[in-house]
């Protein structure tokens, strides 16, 4: 049995990736089914260093492959911030995050307020590099919060060809054309080909 671990303990993550890898015959397991409560610390300064702190901590700590990944949201006008930081942006949580970003990008715009959402997803294997993959969601920041699905920025994360927020599209219609979408498609590529290569078995820790 190929087992793919991946680390989150979320399982909506878990659902998400399975309906993308489902034809490549893997089976996912969370940090939860594999009983690893183990935190590994995020301190990387890049979405790639973090990805890579995820996926080569619980492949040390599993002896099974493993996918991780890191997003966050980066905004045109702040030069790309918060970026990496995007969940302690400003200090603050929740819906102050939201004031927070907006008070910012005060006076700009519609068309000043160009961002885009971002993910990396690492995949860490027994005795080889760790590979990257990487996808990318274009939008704009709306000028106050809309729709209730969704977290983090989404409401006000404004989909151009959608002519809405994030946080108004289903879940379904976000998990289809999300940057971590993107990201887990590309990924599907990699792990394609680690099965023709002849899929890493765990390591015995």
């Amino acid at each position: 049995m190929d087992i793919l671990l991946v680390a989150t303990h979320n399982q909506g993550k878990l659902r998400e990736l399975q309906t993308i890898l489902g034809d490549l015959d893997i089976t996912l397991r969370s940090l939860r089914d594999v009983g690893i409560d183990t935190v590994v610390d995020e301190t990387g300064n890049t979405y790639e260093e973090n990805a890579r702190l995820k996926a080569e901590g619980y492949l040390r700590l599993s002896g099974l492959p493993t996918l991780a990944d890191d997003s966050g949201l980066e905004v045109a006008a702040l030069q790309g911030a918060p970026g990496v930081y995007s969940s302690t942006y400003g200090g603050v949580t929740a819906t102050a995050q939201f004031e927070y970003l907006l008070k910012q990008l005060e006076g700009l715009p519609f068309h000043q307020r160009l961002a885009r959402y971002v993910c990396v997803i690492a995949l860490a294997r027994p005795g080889h590099p760790t590979e990257f993959v990487q996808g990318t969601w274009p939008g704009v920041i709306e000028f106050e919060p809309r729709g209730s699905y969704g977290f983090g920025y989404d409401p006000l994360f404004y989909v151009l060809d959608q002519d809405c927020t994030v946080a108004e599209l289903t879940p379904e219609q976000k998990n289809a054309m999300s940057h971590r979408a993107a990201a887990a498609r590309a990924a599907r590529s990699v792990l394609a080909r680690w099965q023709a290569e002849g899929w890493p078995q765990p390591t015995s820790l």
